[in-house]
């Protein structure tokens, strides 16, 4: 399979982002005890371009691949992993939007604000929508709404119904920001300054332009005719690959932290006055190294798989994504152990509130929890999938 290249200007965006990497820590650290990202900080890295890689030449944006996409959330979460899981769902939203009907993309980004109008996305369907003419009404509440204190716009699952009222599908609705409340119930253990607070709906007017199907988009059923390569994706492994560069940038930092303490650490009640002495420690910062670059090379594998098969029209059937979920929760899953052992390696000073390393594991092990990538449900699919029982595989992940 041939590498997707990363282009030039994909890399001044990474470059430019790890020139503001000493902020970026410094700002996750205030960002966790603030439980807000600092508004300084996600402006620096606004003005990058990063949050608006996914859309489309035609409004100034780079239409960028899954890989492009990892390469910029990675260098984001090795300064901060909780903006990285923001760029992650900004970058999300950007991407779905570009798929949708080209009034809905004028409304965000023909106007006023421009690339600068940010759009956060929840898939659940926890509300009501009543169709009306033109249209729908939409009242609901949307947990974990990541991105949402830095949208202008949000995309909003909702159930669509027939004129009998029964619901048929599913969907997404496109609404201003300044049209929801929100509650502020986002007290967690990790990914604090995400502020991935309840937003809510209140018998809200949605446009039928800016409303998406989600079952014909899970076959590849888009409403733009936007050209670049990248809106011809697979939709559901697109989604979910676009939150793995984060996971992959939080275990870069961790493997960087470690090492960078071991030549000045001792490891106590021992007589190692330095822990790079020790070849215990020595294997296990190895492992966590050899894990650490399996996981980047198998989510490149699978970036390049979903981007390549643009190139000859093909649309990957239900197995094939299958097999891709599972192995991106298993990137997931590698990063979330290596960071574990690297915890253990360094030793408790690793816990202090004073230490990054606490706040790496604590975001990742969140982020890792997320339903879209959890490996089990990956595994037990695929394996089905491998027995020749797809039926079965469907019941445990009836939509990839």
């Amino acid at each position: 399979m041939p590498t997707t290249a990363i282009r030039p200007e994909i890399e001044e965006i990474v470059a430019k982002i790890d020139e503001l990497r000493p902020q970026l820590v410094a700002g996750g650290r205030e960002g966790d005890q603030n439980r807000r990202i600092p508004a300084e900080v996600f402006d620096a890295v606004a003005a990058t371009g990063a949050f608006s890689i996914s859309a489309p030449t035609k409004f100034g944006g780079l239409a960028a691949n899954t890989r492009e996409a990892h390469a910029v959330a990675r260098a984001i979460g090795r300064g901060d992993g909780s903006l990285a899981w923001v760029d992650g769902i900004l970058d999300s939203g950007a991407w779905v939007l570009s798929l949708m009907d080209e009034r809905a993309q004028h409304d965000v980004w023909g106007g006023e604000g421009g690339l600068d109008n940010f759009i956060s996305i929840v898939l659940a369907t926890t509300s009501d929508a009543t169709p009306v003419e033109g249209g729908y009404r939409v009242t609901g509440k949307w947990g974990y709404g990541t991105g949402s204190m830095h949208a202008t716009w949000s995309l909003l699952g909702i159930p669509l119904k027939n004129e009998r009222g029964d619901i048929v599908d599913a969907g997404l609705a496109l609404i201003p920001t300044a049209d929801l409340s929100y509650e502020d119930n986002w007290f967690v253990a990790g990914m604090k300054s995400t502020a991935s607070v309840m937003q809510i709906a209140d018998d809200v007017f949605v446009p039928e332009h800016r409303i998406f199907p989600l079952t014909a988009a899970v076959e590849g059923g888009y409403l733009s005719e936007n050209p670049e390569a990248s809106y011809d994706t697979i939709f559901v492994p697109s989604l979910f690959m676009k939150l793995v560069g984060p996971h992959l940038g939080m275990g870069r930092a961790a493997l960087d932290f470690v090492i960078a303490k071991a030549e000045s650490k001792a490891i106590a009640y021992t007589g190692y006055e330095k822990q790079a002495d020790s070849a215990i420690f020595q294997s296990a910062v190895a492992k966590a190294a050899v894990q650490l670059n399996a996981a980047e090379a198998v989510a490149a594998q699978v970036a390049d798989q979903i981007f390549e098969a643009t190139e000859r029209g093909y649309y990957a059937p239900y197995a094939e994504r299958i097999e891709m979920r599972a192995k991106a929760g298993w990137v997931v899953e590698t990063v979330t152990n290596l960071i574990n052992e690297l915890i253990t390696a360094h030793g408790s000073a690793g816990f202090a509130e004073s230490s990054v390393l606490q706040r790496i594991w604590r975001d990742q092990a969140t982020a890792a929890r997320h339903g879209h990538t959890l490996s089990a449900s990956g595994y037990e699919a695929y394996g089905k999938v491998l027995f020749g029982r797809e039926d079965d595989a469907r019941f445990v992940l009836p939509i990839v």
